[in-house]
């Protein structure tokens, strides 16, 4: 495939080196620095976009793609309060789109996992379940996407909540999740339900960026030659 990268920092890097590894051919890279690259011209050169890039600059950057008329998947999270937006935006476009909190193969097995043990968790009384995730000193939102994935997981199984939040436990209804910030760390998540007699724990650990990138070209190989809204769950198959 011919893919046009939208952001070229560390993360896109890495997706290049990925796609290059699988074959694949990079015919346009954007970053901050030649914004006037990214036209319709210049973008129809691809056969399928990558962004990843920053809560500020995502809603743009994907809507552009699919007004372009190329496929576009994207990691970027902290912009998902417009997602809505952009999904009418490609169902009007007859385009095609994926985005995700994470793209990790291991992450989205995570998901399902977490999803699983927290229907089972549902019948069970006497267990204060919660999040924490930890990333690198320059991830600029908080809590990250994968967090907030995990958490509205949780949301849709167990009852008594009713949403997540930042930080502590303010009431019973509330799924905290604590945020940590540390040099050179790709991504940690864990759910944790806590009681007095035991504890139940499952763990999520990235060992480098790798993952990320190797699933994110794998979406695009997916979609590329599709239309419609699509996700992880698609590609991999993950009913839940």
């Amino acid at each position: 495939m011919d893919i046009a990268l939208i952001g070229y920092g560390k993360m896109g890097k890495i997706i290049e080196s990925a796609a290059l590894d699988r074959g694949h051919r990079i015919v346009l890279k954007i970053d901050i620095d030649n914004q006037n690259e990214f036209t319709r011209e210049n973008l129809q050169k691809a056969q399928v976009a990558i962004e990843f890039t920053s809560p500020n600059t995502a809603f743009q950057n994907v809507t552009r793609c699919l007004e372009f008329d190329v496929p576009v998947v994207s990691g970027s999270t902290g912009w998902y309060n417009r997602l809505d937006e952009v999904k009418k935006i490609c169902l009007k476009q007859n385009g095609s789109m994926m985005c995700a909190s994470n793209f990790s193969i291991g992450v989205n097995i995570f998901f399902a996992l977490n999803h699983y043990l927290a229907k089972i968790m549902n019948r069970v009384m006497g267990y204060q379940v919660s999040i924490e995730e930890t990333h690198h000193a320059a991830k600029l939102d908080a809590p990250s996407g994968t967090a907030i994935t995990l958490a509205e997981g949780i949301l849709e199984e167990i009852g008594q909540l009713k949403k997540w939040e930042l930080g502590d436990k303010s009431s019973s209804d509330i799924l905290p999740i604590n945020a940590i910030r540390k040099d050179d760390v790709p991504g940690t998540h864990s759910v944790k339900y806590a009681s007095n007699i035991d504890d139940i724990e499952i763990i999520h650990t990235a060992h480098s960026r790798q993952g990320f990138a190797l699933g994110a070209v794998l979406a695009a190989e997916f979609i590329y030659d599709k239309k419609g809204i699509f996700s992880m769950n698609d590609l991999l198959q993950l009913n839940f």
